[in-house]
């Protein structure tokens, strides 16, 4: 389910006020591949309930390039949040998900094993408020990037 960016504050505090352990994690999610499908079912046991911050098409693109994303932010909304895993979906257009991050205040945020605590800007804001954060190991070979070179060299 879709939950608008200037709503997902009152709907995170709602969960959690129901007694809910919110997890949180954000990506591009482009094209999807069993790396993906892996790590949300990682991110996902680690607490009740889901939410996947999805960057924007814009966001995509600074961070990505010009030629990225693949597929517009509504079809990776939709295909992400068809997955079991995956309860709510909020889009945002920043270039991290800090600012998403002190809306949700999730009792856990979830990244994946290519990044540590002194490189992820969000690890500060979750401490602040005593969240958690949780380091997925990556599926070696499993990358979107690989993806479209491969396809590149055919």
């Amino acid at each position: 389910m879709l939950i608008p960016n200037e709503r997902i504050a009152e709907f995170a505090a709602a969960l959690r006020e129901g007694g809910a352990r919110v997890v949180f994690t954000n990506g591009c999610f482009d094209i999807l591949h069993a790396g993906h499908v892996r790590y949300l079912a990682a991110a996902h046991a680690l607490g009740d309930v889901l939410i996947l911050g999805l960057n924007s098409d814009a966001s995509v693109r600074r961070l990505k390039g010009e030629t990225r994303p693949v597929n517009s932010e509504a079809d990776r909304a939709e295909v992400v949040g068809a997955l079991k895993s995956v309860d709510y979906v909020v889009i945002f257009g920043e270039d991290t998900a800090e600012d998403l991050i002190a809306k949700v205040q999730p009792a856990v945020y979830a990244k994946g094993g290519d990044y540590t605590l002194e490189t992820l800007p969000e690890a500060r804001i979750v401490e602040s408020y005593g969240g958690k954060v949780a380091f997925i190991p990556l599926v070696a070979g499993k990358s979107t990037t690989g993806m479209i070179a491969r396809m590149g060299q055919k």
